[in-house]
């Protein structure tokens, strides 16, 4: 029984993936498949125990077989095998990754851990520097080796990215399919008031538009930070709220899944974000 419960999270996890890859909705899927939203819900999730002719129809609105989803999920999970929960903060500075990522790690017992450290680590200078001194590509390259070193190590991190990781398609790639993604969202005014209460005078430092350039980065990078499985709406939780309802969609996900699975087959959708 737990080897089919396991087996139906990476069939929905799949299923996900490959749904968003495509740019579908759920209710998109489900028109294309000739099967209910909520059947499409219920087997991302993995608690729904989907007939051979309803499996066969999802696959094909995804454009595969049922046979190769199975095949594939069933690879999954044997991967998946004792591998430890990573959550990866996403969203721009002033996002309270830091603060959220410290309280949660606490609370879940795992370690955290801020990627640009690893970077500078990497590199043996500062951020400033290496972007002064080899630019944003070399910063890139270096930002997806440290995140694949802290992988590879197979420690339970909750790990507070750099703000534009989204735009770095291998590193967002390797959070989006061996960590859990998490968006901390806020507006441009809560960003903005959120990195002047902590003291930090780079965002108006000869730089009159800066508001507005704040502005442009947030709308350029919302849509790749809506494919994070969790929304945590920060302006409304403030910090503390915002660890706690991370920790309860979290929490849904057993110590046990967490020592089996990777993702756990988890979507903002069903875990409330």
């Amino acid at each position: 029984m737990e080897e089919e419960k396991q087996l139906l999270v990476q069939l929905g996890a799949r299923v996900r993936r490959i749904r968003q890859q495509l740019g579908l909705s759920i209710a998109e899927l489900a028109a294309r498949g000739s099967v209910s939203p909520r059947l499409v819900s219920e087997l991302q999730a993995g608690r729904a125990n989907i007939s051979i002719g309803g499996l066969m129809r999802v696959a094909g609105a995804l454009n595969t077989s049922a046979a190769r989803l199975l095949t594939e999920a069933e690879e999954e999970s044997r991967q998946s095998q004792g591998r430890p929960m990573v959550v990866s903060l996403l969203g721009i500075r002033g996002a309270g990754k830091t603060a959220i990522g410290t309280r949660l790690a606490e609370r879940l017992g795992f370690e955290f851990v801020e990627l640009d450290r690893q970077v500078e680590r990497e590199a043996g200078l500062a951020l400033a520097e290496i972007f002064a001194l080899h630019g944003e590509a070399y910063y890139r390259d270096l930002e997806r080796r440290a995140l694949r070193r802290l992988l590879d190590e197979g420690r339970s991190l909750v790990i507070a990215t750099g703000g534009g990781i989204v735009t770095n398609a291998d590193a967002f790639k390797l959070l989006y399919n061996e960590t859990i993604t998490v968006w901390l969202k806020a507006n441009a005014d809560q960003h903005w008031s959120r990195v002047v209460r902590q003291g930090d005078p780079r965002p108006m430092a000869g730089r009159p538009a800066a508001k507005a350039e704040l502005r442009r980065l947030i709308a350029e990078r919302e849509p790749l930070y809506r494919r994070a499985q969790i929304r945590i709406d920060t302006a409304r939780l403030g910090i503390d709220g915002s660890v706690a309802a991370l920790a309860s969609k979290l929490g849904r996900v057993t110590r046990q899944d967490m020592k089996r699975t990777g993702k756990s087959g988890l979507e903002s959708s069903q875990l409330g974000g």
